[in-house]
């Protein structure tokens, strides 16, 4: 890992445990992100898939049960035993994606699928880079993280335009949490994909399910009105495209 720890590892190192009891029905990630998130992924049978933090495993768990090829990789060492627990004999490793990825080879990989992990990265270039340096010709980078919009207006900032580091209170998890990320733009979260020879394919901004509607009514018609999350599916350029 490089010299400084990740942002928000001491957080997650907290609250790996409720985290991972909670994140399969708990509704914001279950009824909202995850689902959209899912629906941007092509049939993964047979193909190989990064888990680029992978959290307690949920996203490697379907993965595998669809027929994929995974390694999940996560930045908590605490999240990658859950992980371990819950995934048997898969390849998870301790892991910054701030850090070269130099475990896997140049094109050998169809798919790295990132559920809210970009939050955490202040500079998206080389995680992008080496993201497409992995993947085949034509493979897809499918990710989610906190929609720019509403996060601008959840930390009242006075620049949306800026990267820049902000907190949030976290209380859905049994006990409060600070958990530190980055708030940036929409142009932020978009250009350096283009950048680093990314192509985008797809932006969703979610909805809430109706299974959302009958566990958190209130919240459901907010997020009717105002999205919470986005999430993008890119493809790595064809040569000579």
């Amino acid at each position: 890992m490089g010299e400084d720890k990740p942002i928000a590892l001491d957080a997650y190192e907290k609250l790996a445990d409720a985290y991972a009891a909670l994140i399969d029905t708990k509704p914001h990630n279950a009824y909202l992100e995850r689902p959209a998130t899912l629906s941007l992924l092509p049939d993964v049978k047979d193909k190989r898939v990064l888990d680029a933090g992978c959290g307690p495993g949920v996203y490697s768990e379907w993965l595998v049960r669809h027929g994929a090829s995974v390694v999940a990789v996560d930045a908590s060492p605490r999240m990658v035993e859950l992980a371990k627990k819950r995934l048997g004999k898969l390849d998870v490793r301790l892991h910054d994606l701030r850090d070269p990825l130099d475990f896997l080879r140049a094109n050998s990989v169809d798919i790295v699928l990132a559920p809210l992990v970009m939050d955490y990265i202040e500079d998206w270039v080389p995680a992008l880079k080496e993201f497409y340096r992995i993947l085949v010709q034509g493979g897809l980078f499918v990710f989610s993280m906190e929609h720019p919009f509403t996060k601008s207006l959840w930390h009242k900032s006075e620049d949306y335009f800026k990267v820049e580091r902000v907190e949030l209170l976290w209380v859905g998890y049994g006990f409060p949490i600070s958990m530190p990320s980055f708030k940036r733009p929409l142009e932020a979260a978009v250009n350096p994909l283009f950048e680093s020879g990314f192509i985008v394919e797809k932006i969703l901004e979610p909805r809430p399910t109706i299974e959302f509607k009958d566990k958190l009514p209130e919240d459901y018609e907010k997020l009717s009105k105002q999205p919470g999350f986005m999430c993008i599916r890119a493809r790595k350029q064809h040569q000579g495209a």
